[in-house]
Order: C-alpha cells, then sequence, then structure tokens
C-alpha cells in the first residue's frame, strides 16, 4: 500500500524526486481519524523554498486516484485515506487469479547455494542439529519464491580425527551384531565410551591419531570401517530427513574435498599470501587471528577444507549467493575463509554468506555428543506425533487418515517451535512446549486453515475473474492489509536470511482472522456473503503457502 501511495505522490510533486525517497517519508498516523498513511513535507521545504504547510496544499489538491478516497491536509502533513474497496478488490482479486503462486517472483536466472543441516557420520541426529536444518530448508523454499534456482548441499560431517577415535573404539569394544543392530546408538555409545577411557588412559588419543593417518592413507580395513559407519549414518538420517520432508540435491561432505585441497594451497603460495607460524602456514588477516591453513605436519584444516569447497562450489554452481547455515560459534571461522578468498583476489567473497543461529540448549547448557548429554530428534518427533495423535482422537475421533494427519501435526510443531523464534537467538529445549498446540505454535495455524477449508466445503464457490468483492465488514480491513503484505515478507524473509519473518506473519495472519471469525457469521445469505467466502479463500491460501515455505505442511481436516 505504501509503495502505491507513493507512486501516487511522485506524481503529484512537481519537484524531482524518486519514488524510494518519497516512500521512505511516509508514516503510520497515531490517530485512525488522521487517515492510513501521512505524508509530511518538512524536509521539502528546502528544495521548494516555501512553508510545509503551503507545499501540503499544493500536493494535496494535485492528488486525484481512484485509490485514495479523501485527502487532508493538517499542519504541513498530508493525510491520506484509502479507498478501502478498491484496495480489498484488487488484494483478492490477485490471489483468487493466481492462488498459491501469490507473491511468487519471476526467475531471475540466478542460483544460490544453500549449505545446511550437515550432521556428523557416526553420531546421532541430535535436537541440535534440528536448527541448521530447518532453517536452512525454510530459507531454500523461501528463495525458490524469491526466483532463485536454488541448490540445497549436505556438508556432512564425514573427515576427521573423531573417525581415529571411533575406529580404536570399535577395535576395542565394539561387536558387530551390535553395531548392525542399531548402528547410530552403538557408535555413539563407543564415541562417549572412548572419550571416558582417554581421560584415564592418555595413550588411547595416540591410538586414534595414528588410526586416523592410516584412514589418510586409505588404508583397507581402517577405509572399510569408515565406509560402513557413513553408510550406517546416512541410512539413519534419511529417515529423519523423509519425516521432514527435506531434500538435498547433494551429499558433498568434507572428505569430498580430500583431492581438492592442495590445488588451494599451491595458490596461496603462488599468490605468496601463506606466513610460516610455528611451522605451520597461516594467512595473515586484518582485525581477526590468522587463518590456519596447514598444520606443522602439513595436515589441512576445516578453513582449507571450507576454501576447497567455496572453490568447488563456484565453479559448478556459478551461484550469485552461498548461505552457509550454520551455528553462532563458527562466526570467526566463515569471516576468516571470506577474508581469504577475498585476499586471494576474487570478487564473488562478497557473495558468501554466513546464516549463524544460536544453540538449541538443554538445562542451560550446549547439547553434547561426546558428554552423552544429547536429544534424539527421532525420539522428539516420534513423542510429538503420538502426542499430536491422542489429541486428535480426544477432539475428533471419527478424522479419517488421522495417522496421516498426525505427523503432519506432530512433525509440524517441532518445525514451527523452532522457526518462529529469530534465529540468533538460543532455544532453551522443552518438550512440553513444543508440543503445546494452543498459542503461538503450528498446530494452531493449521487449525486455522482447516477451520477456513472446512466452511468452503459447505459451500460451492467458483472462484474466478467474475468474482465480484463488495465491501467488506471493516474488522476484516485488517485482514485485507495483511494478506496485502505477504510478497513483502517474503522478499524481507529472504533479504534478512531469517525465516522467523514468515513464521510471526502466518500466526499474527491467523490470529487476525480468527479474530475476525469469532464476531462475524461467514455463511449469512446476504449481498456480502461471496465476498466473505473469497476473502476466506484468500487468508487460507497464504497460510498454506506460508506454511509451505517453512516446510511445515497444512491439513485441510484436523
Amino acid at each position: 500500500m505504501n509503495r502505491k501511495i507513493a507512486e501516487i505522490l511522485l506524481q503529484a510533486v512537481e519537484h524531482d524526486f524518486t519514488l524510494i525517497e518519497i516512500e521512505t517519508l511516509l508514516e503510520k498516523p497515531k490517530y485512525e481519524q488522521l487517515g492510513d498513511v501521512a505524508f509530511p513535507c518538512f524536509t521539502l521545504a528546502k528544495k521548494f523554498k516555501k512553508s510545509p504547510n503551503v507545499i501540503a496544499e499544493g500536493i494535496g489538491s494535485n492528488i486525484n486516484d481512484p485509490f485514495i478516497q479523501k485527502v487532508q491536509v493538517v499542519g504541513g502533513y498530508i493525510n491520506l485515506f484509502v479507498n478501502k474497496l478498491e484496495i480489498t478488490k484488487e488484494v483478492l482479486g490477485e490471489i483468487t487469479l493466481v492462488k498459491e503462486t501469490y507473491g511468487q517472483k519471476q526467475g531471475n536466472n540466478e542460483n544460490i547455494v544453500i549449505d545446511f543441516s550437515s550432521p556428523n557420520i557416526a553420531k546421532p541426529f541430535s535436537m541440535g542439529h534440528l536448527r541448521s536444518t530447518v532453517i536452512g530448508n525454510a530459507l531454500a523454499n523461501i528463495a525458490e519464491k524469491n526466483g532463485y534456482e536454488v541448490i540445497r548441499v549436505n556438508h556432512l560431517g564425514d573427515w576427521g580425527t573423531q573417525f581415529g577415535k571411533l575406529i580404536v573404539a570399535y577395535r576395542l569394544w565394539g561387536k558387530k551384531e551390535q553395531v548392525e543392530a542399531a548402528p547410530i546408538e552403538e557408535l555413539l555409545k563407543l564415541y562417549v565410551k572412548f572419550h571416558d577411557e582417554a581421560e584415564i588412559h592418555e595413550e588411547l588419543n595416540d591410538q586414534a591419531r595414528a588410526a586416523f593417518k592410516a584412514l589418510e592413507e586409505n588404508e583397507q580395513s581402517a577405509l572399510e570401517l569408515w565406509n560402513w559407519f557413513k553408510h550406517a549414518s546416512l541410512q539413519e538420517f534419511m529417515q529423519i530427513y523423509d519425516q521432514l520432508n527435506i531434500r538435498f540435491d547433494a551429499y558433498e561432505g568434507e572428505a569430498f574435498y580430500n583431492d581438492k585441497m592442495q590445488a588451494i594451497v599451491d595458490e596461496l603460495k603462488d599468490k605468496q599470501l601463506l606466513t610460516q607460524s610455528d611451522g605451520a602456514n597461516v594467512v595473515l588477516l586484518e582485525d581477526m587471528p590468522p587463518c590456519l591453513i596447514t598444520k606443522q605436519d602439513g595436515a589441512t584444516l576445516y578453513a582449507t577444507r571450507d576454501l576447497a569447497a567455496a572453490f568447488y562450489r563456484q565453479a559448478n554452481y556459478k551461484p550469485s549467493k552461498i548461505f552457509y547455515v550454520v551455528g553462532n560459534e563458527q562466526t570467526l571461522h566463515f569471516k576468516q575463509v571470506f577474508n581469504v578468498i577475498e585476499k586471494m583476489g576474487y570478487s564473488w567473497s562478497k557473495n558468501l554468506q554466513h546464516v549463524p543461529f544460536g544453540m538449541m540448549l538443554k538445562d542451560g547448557k550446549k547439547m553434547s555428543t561426546r558428554k552423552g548429554r544429547v536429544i534424539l530428534l527421532k525420539d522428539v518427533l516420534k513423542e510429538a506425533v503420538e502426542t499430536a495423535s491422542k489429541n486428535i482422537e480426544e477432539k475428533n475421533p471419527s478424522l479419517r487418515n488421522k495417522q496421516e494427519i498426525a505427523e503432519q501435526v506432530g512433525i509440524g510443531a517441532v518445525i514451527f517451535n523452532d522457526l518462529k523464534n529469530y534465529r540468533l537467538n538460543d532455544i532453551e529445549f522443552s518438550l512440553q512446549q513444543m508440543l503445546n498446540f494452543e498459542g503461538e505454535t503450528g498446530p494452531y495455524v493449521q487449525y486455522t486453515h482447516a477451520r477456513i477449508c472446512s466452511i468452503l466445503k459447505k459451500v460451492q464457490l467458483t472462484l474466478n475473474e467474475e468474482v465480484t468483492v463488495k465491501e467488506l465488514e471493516e474488522s476484516a480491513w485488517g485482514i485485507v492489509l495483511l494478506l496485502q503484505q505477504y510478497p513483502q515478507v517474503i522478499s524481507d524473509s529472504l533479504e534478512q536470511a531469517d525465516p522467523s519473518i514468515v513464521a510471526k506473519y502466518v500466526l499474527q495472519l491467523a490470529r487476525v482472522f480468527n479474530k475476525y471469525y469469532a464476531h462475524t457469521k461467514i455463511l449469512v445469505e446476504d449481498e456480502k456473503l461471496e465476498s466473505r467466502l473469497v476473502l476466506c479463500f484468500a487468508v487460507a491460501t497464504v497460510l498454506k503457502d506460508g506454511m509451505r515455505l517453512l516446510g511445515v505442511q497444512s491439513p485441510e481436516n484436523m
């Protein structure tokens, strides 16, 4: 609405201004009687060389547009009252016409790579992994809605000294049949046992380093164990991704870049960017610690691997942006990596963006696989679905497809509980809060959508370009304004790389609609019936699409 008003004002202003300059001056009046939008003329006085009152009178007299119902000039302000019927017709008409593609931007022939989830092989998929997984998936959906081609990359943690520890632990205490029966659980037990024992028997750490060195040198038995651990882990991860309805285009883990790092080290040498420090090779950076490229023994590190990954992605996917959806604690690491690429002379370094997020805490502490303080995501999803199933059994026992809907509601509750929070905030794990289906929750939005679907099923409404929208009740105006904002919400969410903008929006839309529904009889046979039904259809359409962007399904019955 502000953009439209800015366009009208731009035509009425007889001086050289841009649309953005006009739009940034617009204000929301404190009181309804002062209009829907106010345009202060004080900053124009210098350019016009007139008083704000005279400027306001002049511009106000030039405004003549069906979008504006009334113009009121008060002490240097132009108060504009919009034509609510015109806006309602425009918004509802567009949603009726384009349906779920409302807010969809045209393809821009640009690629975005989104690196997210990235669990560690041979470790359980815990609640700590949920954040990167659902934030990354939502950003991928939102980027597609904004017209980008998205390449979803799962940068698996499938390399490193932890595999030396696991190989040693398995050889000392592991039993093949137990690992085959429950791979992740058994491997976790072995990993935790290794750390407990290594605190007493320090020589275990030396054995682990030797085992990892053997793995790096492709020693047959170490390689076989590593492949087995990886295969078992991926099988379990895929079950969780299927439950969450998340897909990836590439599973290019850390090991994938083993043969791609030397070229990076060589280029850094050629460009004389490497400096020796205590036998290690580093790149010196301004205003931050140096970036460690190779250790004293020549071994590469995370930074070397991420440099290789960035160059590989740039060459193969030609992205206009790469998002790294990785926790807050890696902020310095990514600053260093991006700075090294910039020092190497590559302008595309500015297209690399770390998308940090807060931690999932348990009793105020970070979850830790090493210390065994971990909550498995599959257990939380199972309990969420069971809770949703009980609720359905109590409230709607005759509902068809009960199990399918219980999964949509339970899993949706877990995803939405994460995404409604601003991503940089830490989240305290609380199963009770996560599975509370009242208030600001996913099930609340899902139920609002299902309620509207139930209303629309009771009538035969043919939606087409001929639908006539008449002036609705005053209480519907807030809904129309929110519907109008949806395309901007999608745009803002990508620009700020923050899915909580969409989550908060669908919550607000559901709340405003439910308030309207509580005071308005939708199915009354009067001249506004069709318009109310079109409004209901528009709300259901936008709620469903907004939830889809977050990775949450919207059942039609609950």
